[in-house]
C-alpha cells in the first residue's frame, strides 16, 4: 500500500523534490492513462496545501473533456483557446494565474476558486494530450516555485504514460 509523506518541509522546492519522488513511485511500472492520472491527482491534491480541485482534462481531438480529478464537479468540455485550460492547451505554454477574476474568459467551475495553475501535457511527438489543472480558493496560492514542481511532476507523469 502507497502511504503520503508526512514530512514537514523547508520550502515549496523540497517539497515538490519529494512530491517527484512519490509520484516517480507511485507511477512507476504502470502505463494506463487512467490509472495513473487517477492516482496522480490523489497524491498532488492530498499532498499540497490550500487546493480545492486538482485533476485532468484530456484533448478528444477536438476539445478538452474532464478526466480523473479530485474535488467537485467539474466542468465537462472546454474548448482549446477558452478559460485557463483551454489557453493553456493551445498556447502549449504552462498558465500560472494569481486572480482567476482577473483573467478574461475565465471559467468559474467553482465559484470557489480564486487562483489557478494549469500545464499542458505534450507527447513526445508533440500532440497534445490533455492538461493538468489545479485550482485554489486562496488568490496568489501559485508561484515560480509551483510552476516548476508542477512542470517537473507532469514530466514524470509523461513519461510513466508514454513508456
Amino acid at each position: 500500500m502507497f502511504e503520503l509523506s508526512q514530512t514537514i518541509y523547508a520550502d515549496k522546492r523540497e517539497h515538490y523534490a519529494d512530491l517527484l519522488e512519490q509520484a516517480r513511485g507511485l507511477l512507476a511500472g504502470e502505463r494506463d492513462l487512467i490509472a495513473n492520472a487517477a492516482n496522480f491527482g490523489a497524491l498532488l491534491f492530498h499532498s499540497l496545501p490550500d487546493l480545492n480541485w486538482a485533476g485532468f482534462y484530456l484533448y478528444d481531438g477536438s476539445e478538452l473533456v474532464v478526466g480523473p480529478f479530485q474535488g467537485k464537479p467539474a466542468c465537462i468540455r472546454i474548448a482549446l483557446g477558452r478559460g485557463v485550460c483551454g489557453t493553456a492547451a493551445q498556447t502549449r505554454r504552462t498558465q500560472l494565474v494569481r486572480d482567476v477574476n482577473a483573467f478574461d474568459g475565465h471559467i468559474a467551475c467553482d465559484a470557489a476558486s480564486q487562483s489557478e495553475i494549469v500545464v499542458p501535457l505534450v507527447r513526445a511527438d508533440g500532440s497534445l494530450l490533455g492538461v493538468w489543472d489545479v485550482d485554489s480558493p486562496v488568490v496568489a496560492r501559485f508561484d515560480e516555485d509551483d510552476r516548476a514542481g508542477m512542470e517537473a511532476l507532469c514530466a514524470a507523469f509523461m513519461a510513466a504514460v508514454q513508456g
